[in-house]
């Protein structure tokens, strides 16, 4: 009886460790993550990212470069709001601006759907959940609302109240927050005017083409004060739903960089490094009458 009950005991303790054996080989290693996954001490590592080329940080924006964002149309220069911003991250990344690469995308292209070129886009896109869809977005690193401008002395230049412009000729430019505005909230009897680029509505503009044009608050005033000085803010429209309208840093669809980079932008915002610097480049655009 003994030999016989020691044998399925035998039995039993080969297939547990034929078990513990598979178990061991089928757990995760530590060293070789799961692919989409991000290990907050190894893919954050200052100036190690995983980037489009190694020990470099691609940064994307349009061309031109508009002030007050950028000046100079010179993304590289470190002047104007946004290249501030851009360098600001990269720093937090541990990339220093030699290892900066600038990269020129047109702003609808920056959120279409497919693989990216640059290691993320700066150029006042707007955080959404359709443009969530082809993208990533980081952490918003300016609060932004629209406004109006028109040449002075027009129709549309009297508007007080966003019923006011139902019946003015409106322009924007294509795929931004800007001509949703105008179509979601003004909702004019006559379609928007849509332009490829802002210079194209600005010319517009000043060729009496439209009446007035939608653009956000700090391009607003810029060109107002400097490039079209006939023009005035008419006003700026209210945000729309609870959260304000943020610009987000755009990157690829499932990028293993989104949460380092929404981590720098948020370490930027909690020392005050982000209200320094709009407070150095856009401290002009502080206000205008709100449209309601």
């Amino acid at each position: 009886m003994h030999p016989a009950s020691r044998a399925p005991r035998r039995a039993a303790a080969a297939v547990t460790v034929a078990l513990l054996a598979a178990a061991v080989g089928c757990a995760p290693q530590p060293e070789e993550p799961a692919a989409g996954t991000s290990s907050a001490g190894n893919s954050c590592a200052k100036g190690e990212l995983d980037t489009r080329t190694a020990g470099k940080l691609t940064i994307a924006t349009d061309e031109p470069a508009y002030e007050p964002w950028f000046e100079g149309d010179d993304p590289a220069s470190g002047k104007g709001f946004e290249s501030a911003v851009a360098y600001a991250v990269a720093r937090q990344l541990g990339y220093g601006k030699d290892k900066v690469v600038w990269q020129t995308v047109p702003f609808n292209k920056a959120f279409a759907p497919g693989e990216k070129t640059f290691d993320f886009d700066i150029n006042q896109v707007s955080v959404s959940d359709e443009r969530r869809k082809a993208v990533d977005f980081s952490s918003g690193y300016y609060d932004v609302r629209q406004a109006v401008v028109a040449l002075k002395g027009s129709r549309a230049a009297k508007a007080k109240s966003v019923a006011d412009l139902k019946d003015v000729k409106l322009g924007a430019q294509v795929g931004t927050t800007s001509l949703d505005y105008i179509d979601d909230v003004v909702r004019p009897t006559r379609a928007a005017a849509v332009f490829g680029k802002n210079d194209q509505a600005k010319s517009a503009l000043k060729n009496g083409q439209v009446d007035a044009i939608v653009v956000d608050l700090p391009t607003a005033f810029y060109i107002t004060g400097a490039e079209i000085t006939d023009a005035t803010i008419v006003g700026q429209f209210e945000n729309q739903g609870g959260a304000p309208e943020q610009f987000g840093l755009v990157l690829d669809k499932g990028s293993a960089l989104t949460s380092c980079v929404s981590r720098a932008v948020d370490a930027l915002r909690g020392d005050g490094t982000l209200a320094r610097i709009e407070q150095q480049w856009l401290s002009d655009a502080v206000d205008a009458p709100v449209l309601k």
